[in-house]
């Protein structure tokens, strides 16, 4: 079953990486780059700042917090616990890669680049109210292709970021759980109006 499993895995990697364009090329490296994310995840922390007023002093510090957890745990636990090597780092498989961007670390059990994108999409989801519905479809849609670019690039097995998704989901659960906990008891006057 396991070795099932691994197999698809490598499938799902080769297939994915196969089917690559120039111009496929720019966009995963694009939404594969964190740094380049950082404008984006500024304006966010400063419209949510606003829109929640002195509810932000608690929910900006909760997503932090979701993100942060998500990223710790996958880096500094699961990959140096599993040791499972990245695609483009095994031997069997580096040579017939398209690495476009590279390879990074030498590990990628589990991807942290998944468990952040939906640490903050999970998170975003559960806390906005429901009007925002095209909003969170959005960090939904944001979520899922930074995950598949890992894929794409060869940093990544697809169970490498189906498992840093879940991690980014628990954290963000948590994370809101606290958020809605918290802000209901500190700020019971009004909480009809930013409730989900």
């Amino acid at each position: 079953m396991v070795e099932q499993l691994q197999a698809l895995d490598r499938w799902l990697l080769v297939a994915a990486n196969a089917h690559r364009t120039p111009t496929l090329d720019t966009w995963m490296v694009f939404f594969t780059e964190r740094f380049g994310w950082f404008p984006a995840y500024f304006v966010l922390l400063v419209v949510l700042a606003y829109y929640y007023g002195r509810r932000a002093r608690l929910l900006l510090p909760l997503l932090l917090l979701s993100v942060g957890l998500a990223d710790v745990v996958s880096s500094r636990f699961f990959k140096p616990y599993f040791a499972r090597l990245r695609p483009c780092h095994d031997p069997d498989l580096s040579a017939t890669l398209n690495l476009a961007n590279g390879c990074g670390g030498q590990f990628g059990f589990i991807s942290s680049h998944a468990a952040n994108a939906f640490a903050l999409a999970v998170f975003m989801a559960l806390v906005l109210p429901r009007r925002f519905r095209v909003a969170k479809a959005l960090f939904f849609g944001w979520a899922a292709v930074v995950s598949y670019s890992r894929i794409y690039l060869a940093a990544h097995y697809t169970s490498d970021v189906v498992a840093g998704a879940l991690l980014g989901t628990l954290t963000a659960w948590a994370c809101a759980t606290a958020y809605e906990r918290l802000a209901a008891r500190w700020w019971p006057a009004g909480q009809e109006a930013l409730s989900p």
